[in-house]
């Protein structure tokens, strides 16, 4: 796992280019670990996860370490990619996915907490656990649908099939498409304008949005509210809006 910091932003580098970065428990521990220091720190306002090289984002999980699981092996493996990949949808800090190649299972599955996905034109996205006679461990069935919608996610489910970029981005699993190599430049665009944003709004944005996935729409227009005049306790929505009246960029 690699870690760059640099100006409110950090980078965190699957690195494990010689089996495409597949995910294996040691991964998902050091992953988890990386982001709970990231989490903690007050210099860092976004982060950005990728994979080395541009061959994958993150090619799967480790098939490898995979085929004598018994059950309850099974179980503490999907726990903990639940664990990680649950870690980054509840982070404050918004979290982008540079996807650059294969991001297929766990791969995809670890896109799929991210707050908004950026893909490269080679970008191949798919979940094909049911081939290996599985399904999908880390998240796949749950934020997927909730994603694309239930009819998508049983198409790409249960045919295993992969998708190209320009097809995610049609059906709303990315949200960006950008030509090769340029995956990781543009995520860091996006970083860039929420930098110059509040980082209180932008918290309990992410918050309010998470939050409200799961709830009737009347109780997430009552968490809305709350939120919205949470904000006017918070110095920044007095510096933000001055700014604006003055006609001048806000000091966060």
């Amino acid at each position: 796992m690699l870690t760059e910091k640099d100006g409110g932003v950090a980078l965190v580098t699957v690195n494990r280019p010689q089996v495409l970065n597949a995910l294996n428990r040691e991964v998902l521990l050091k992953l988890r670990k990386v982001l709970e220091e990231l989490e903690s720190s007050p210099d860092i306002r976004v982060v950005i996860i990728t994979g080395a090289g541009d061959k994958s984002f993150v090619a799967g999980a480790d098939i490898a370490g995979m085929v004598e699981m018994t059950p309850d092996d099974a179980r503490e493996f999907s726990r903990l990619g639940h664990e990680t990949f649950g870690f980054i949808d509840a982070m404050t800090k918004p979290v982008i996915a540079a996807i650059n190649g294969y991001a297929l299972g766990g791969g995809l599955e670890l896109a799929l907490a991210c707050d908004i996905r950026v893909a490269a034109e080679n970008a191949r996205l798919g979940q094909p656990e049911v081939g290996l006679g599985i399904i999908p461990g880390f998240g796949g069935t749950q934020r997927l649908s909730r994603l694309v919608g239930p009819g998508r996610a049983k198409d790409l489910i249960l045919t295993g099939r992969t998708v190209t970029a320009g097809e995610a981005l049609s059906m709303g699993l990315v949200e960006y498409v950008v030509p090769q190599g340029e995956a990781l430049s543009f995520a860091r665009r996006v970083a860039s304008q929420i930098l110059e944003k509040s980082p209180s709004a932008v918290t309990r944005a992410k918050s309010a949005i998470n939050r409200g996935l799961d709830i009737p729409l009347e109780q997430g227009l009552r968490l809305e509210e709350e939120e919205f005049s949470l904000c006017f306790s918070h110095p920044d929505q007095k510096e933000g809006m001055r700014a604006f009246l003055e006609k001048r960029k806000p000091r966060y």
